[in-house]
């Protein structure tokens, strides 16, 4: 197997400046600011930046990879909870908590993994969320017809309210989200009207037009 080769100071150095004004810019200004913004906030050339991350995606992947791993340790403790009606809430609370603390996540919500690695890391932690959905359910505590891709809804509409929201009542996702989560509750369950999104379905509605803008 080929082993990669570490790269020389001057090329990490780089590298680090490039990912960390990524992650400013793109806190700033959303997963689609100018990349020559971020070439220029790191102090390189755009052809250093396209070097190192040939695609938008490439880049984004970068930022994001710690974000990614946060999410993981969430979905964990939400699984050593006991309780599995606690467990579901503090799942959601604390991804939405993630998305309002950190403009990168709410991005990153409403639109497909930017790389393999981080689709494979989303595909564990959605294993174990779906083991807390099923307990929640079991329990009696959630109602039955709820699935994990119904979880986007809520992401999505947490990502618009935080952008409405940012400077005016930064706090108000939390009412948003406290009475989707009592219409969640199994003992106010109603026949929903259609049926949940396929998987199909969501990974289509989370593509978007992601055509590289050398700008």
């Amino acid at each position: 197997m080929p082993v990669d080769k570490p790269l020389r100071s001057d090329a990490r150095r780089n590298r680090d400046a490039i990912v960390s004004a990524a992650r400013a810019v793109f806190e700033e200004r959303g997963l689609d600011a100018p990349l020559k913004d971020i070439a220029a906030r790191a102090g390189v050339a755009i052809g250093t930046l396209y070097n190192r991350f040939p695609t938008r995606d490439d880049l984004i992947a970068a930022a994001v990879e710690d974000r990614i791993e946060a999410g993981g340790r969430i979905a964990e403790e939400a699984l050593a909870i006991p309780d599995p009606w606690e467990a579901f809430v503090y799942l959601v609370e604390k991804i939405c908590e993630l998305q309002a603390a950190d403009r990168l996540i709410g991005g990153l919500a409403v639109r497909a993994a930017p790389s393999t690695a981080i689709a494979a890391a989303q595909a564990t932690g959605h294993t174990m969320m779906r083991q807390i959905i099923t307990r929640a359910q079991q329990s009696g505590a959630l109602r039955a017809d709820w699935v994990l891709e119904d979880i986007a809804f809520i992401t999505w509409s947490h990502t618009r309210i935080l952008e409405a929201t940012a400077t005016t009542a930064p706090t108000a996702w939390r009412r948003h989200l406290a009475l989707t989560l009592d219409g969640l509750r199994a003992d106010a369950a109603h026949p929903l009207p259609v049926p949940p999104l396929t998987d199909e379905q969501l990974m289509e509605s989370l593509r978007q037009p992601h055509t590289e803008r050398r700008s």
